[in-house]
């Protein structure tokens, strides 16, 4: 039978427990789990955003969206973003962990140069760079000029072929720090007396790097990772400011297709549907990268006695 002093404890600390999650609880509902139910109902309907919702179409609004060249070519591009992002970016940034994490005269001020860009808003970085492409008069094209690629002067927003991989590399640039200060990080964590223990067994850099560095250095990479292929799904502003989508919706994503039929064509029982595409592609990706990749991570964080 149960202790008549300790019962009336223990519902206090669930009433505890339960009046501090309430407020967590609340903000989730309203900022999270109403907008996804609005978006998925809004999605069923042929509406412009006013007047009555009866237009009722059902599941046509997402039968739409795969005979949607634009939709298509929306995943296409977010796909090679991604393959970007992971290929290019993500070892860029490490290298350059790598390389400020030794002993490197003014390395704390190269750090800090490296991250700075991390640290402006996507807007004012999607206007630095647009006059940087500016046809004619930005620095882009003079300095193609200057090393013989006057094949590219006007061409960097403007071309189809030259768009996505010019946003990339303001993508690049705009990231990386913040991905070279995880990894600094990583690296920072791992201890010397590993490394030197492997030197003492006749290691070189290299052998130490790929035999040792690298798979302590797993969980951050499987982070970084993580956060980058949800970042290049979710791409909006850099897009929408620097080219909104154009030329002939070569550089949109599906945030900026999504925004596009929302506000600008009225169409927003169609946009809901992206939303919902959007959102089911990110859920269906974080709880497969969670359950396959990050599954031994979290293992050893949730071991019993905090992995004593």
């Amino acid at each position: 039978m149960p202790d008549p002093v300790s019962a009336p404890r223990g519902l206090r600390s669930w009433a505890s427990v339960a009046w501090f999650l309430l407020p967590a609880l609340a903000l989730f509902l309203v900022f999270v789990l109403a907008p996804i139910t609005v978006a998925v109902h809004t999605g069923l309907f042929r509406w412009s955003g006013t007047g009555p919702m009866d237009d009722f179409v059902g599941w046509g609004n997402y039968a739409r969206l795969f005979h949607d060249q634009v939709f298509l070519g929306d995943l296409e591009r977010g796909l090679h973003l991604i393959v970007l992002s992971v290929t290019v970016q993500l070892p860029f940034a490490l290298f350059t962990a790598v390389l400020l994490n030794q002993r490197l005269r003014g390395r704390a001020v190269y750090r800090m140069l490296f991250f700075a860009p991390y640290v402006l808003s996507e807007v004012v970085t999607a206007v630095l760079f647009t006059m940087v492409f500016l046809p004619g008069a930005g620095m882009a094209d003079h300095l193609a000029g200057a090393f013989g690629l006057e094949g590219l002067r006007g061409r960097w927003l403007a071309d189809p072929s030259t768009v996505v991989p010019t946003l990339f590399a303001v993508m690049t640039w705009k990231y990386f720090g913040f991905h070279m200060m995880l990894f600094l990080a990583g690296l920072q964590s791992i201890p010397g007396e590993v490394l030197e223990a492997a030197s003492i067994d006749g290691a070189g850099p290299w052998k130490r790097f790929r035999h040792v560095t690298l798979p302590l250095l797993g969980p951050t990479i499987r982070i970084s990772t993580f956060l980058s292929v949800i970042g290049a799904i979710q791409l909006f502003d850099l897009v929408w400011v620097m080219t909104a989508g154009g030329p002939n919706h070569s550089s949109e994503t599906m945030a900026v297709s999504m925004f596009q039929f929302g506000f600008k064509r009225h169409q927003v029982g169609y946009a809901s549907a992206i939303s919902v595409v959007l959102f089911l592609i990110c859920l269906v990706f974080s709880l497969f990268y969670q359950r396959y990749v990050l599954r031994r991570d979290l293992s050893g964080a949730l071991t019993p006695g905090g992995g004593r």
